[in-house]
């Protein structure tokens, strides 16, 4: 009856995260706070940010909590707030948009709390104290070539491509759409490519994400070749849309390196994705966060800065890599990012390597 009762207590646990109310006093005197923005745009903040994340705090024996927003930019804000009357010390920020993280930040300034922007710049007000992320006009750049390569091996001519961008409200969907637009532009430009749709998807929403290929589908008049979607979730939005279509699979872009977006590659849905290292990502933003806890140097950790229209914000930016069919092994499963066992299950499996 005991083990029953616990189970149920986690389950309630896990149910208020996913719902986004979160459990009375979750932050702790002399903590660091996680504010996760949602579990729908992208697998990566529950499935992967969130452990690696919590394994950096737990190694270094730190007072920790993770909560996520759901969406929510109000219910970031009151995470937030309820964070700094709580006497955490160090909040790590993945804002939701750049007007609601810039509340947050200034909240968390006027009560000497340090604020870290994980993944996403906010780009509105005095900026965090500290950036953590990718080159993020690098990853986009990565999917424009990927784009190419794609077009290329599959032997159109003059084809006709749709844009499927992130969130107009995150300023990561910007820069990526800055990287790809440098290497695909010029193609538009010269005539070899013909645009039939560029369009942004509101929070990165996969359904909203559905609908709109579908109306640009419809539009085109079903002729659409290839596509630039900016993750795999948009990429699996895309799919969905072909598939519902009758239609055959055309080259198309993600990011992220789902579980999906890997298991779409191998069945020859998907072309290409980009893979930041998160598990990297988590450990450079742990150890500042946990730098500032203790007021230790971070000298030492920075790597560079990035201006977010009003200050140079001091920044660790990694480089992130193209993932293809022939490359899995080598990036996603050699890290340990992926394993082959989540990846090749059912349908999927007969089209994993033989010798993994």
């Amino acid at each position: 009856m005991r083990k029953i009762v616990g189970l149920f207590m986690v389950a309630l646990l896990v149910a208020g995260v996913f719902a986004g109310f979160s459990v009375k006093s979750y932050a702790q005197e002399g903590s660091i706070v996680v504010l996760l923005p949602d579990a729908a745009s992208s697998a990566r903040w529950e499935a992967d940010d969130r452990r690696f994340l919590a394994a950096a705090f737990e190694e270094a024996g730190v007072k920790y909590s993770i909560v996520n927003a759901n969406g929510d930019a109000a219910r970031q804000l009151t995470q937030a707030e309820q964070a700094i009357t709580e006497g955490a010390k160090v909040i790590l920020l993945v804002n939701l948009d750049s007007g609601s993280g810039a509340t947050i930040i200034e909240k968390a300034r006027e009560a000497g709390v340090k604020v870290i922007d994980y993944d996403r710049l906010t780009i509105e007000g005095e900026g965090a104290d500290f950036y953590v992320s990718f080159d993020n006009e690098a990853v986009g750049r990565l999917q424009g070539e990927g784009l190419v390569a794609a077009v290329k091996a599959a032997g159109l001519e003059k084809p006709r491509v749709a844009v499927l961008n992130g969130s107009p409200t995150d300023n990561n969907a910007t820069l990526f759409k800055n990287g790809y637009d440098s290497v695909i532009n010029p193609l538009f430009e010269s005539g070899e490519w013909i645009k039939v749709a560029d369009e942004w998807v509101p929070d990165w929403d996969n359904q909203r994400a559905l609908t709109i290929f579908e109306a640009m589908l419809a539009a085109s008049g079903g002729q659409i070749d290839a596509a630039i979607a900016a993750n795999d979730g948009l990429a699996g939005a895309v799919i969905a849309a072909l598939e519902n279509a009758g239609k055959p699979y055309i080259p198309v872009t993600g990011q992220d390196a789902t579980v999906s977006g890997i298991q779409n590659i191998l069945m020859g849905k998907q072309s290409m994705t980009v893979y930041k290292a998160i598990k990297a990502e988590a450990e450079a933003a742990a150890a500042l966060a946990i730098a500032l806890l203790k007021g230790e140097p971070t000298d030492d950790l920075v790597t560079g800065t990035v201006n977010n229209g009003t200050r140079d914000v001091p920044s660790v930016l990694l480089v992130p890599v193209s993932v293809t069919k022939d490359n899995i092994a080598e990036t996603v499963i050699a890290d340990g990012f992926r394993t082959w066992e989540e990846i090749c299950v059912g349908e999927v499996e007969q089209f994993c390597p033989k010798d993994r």
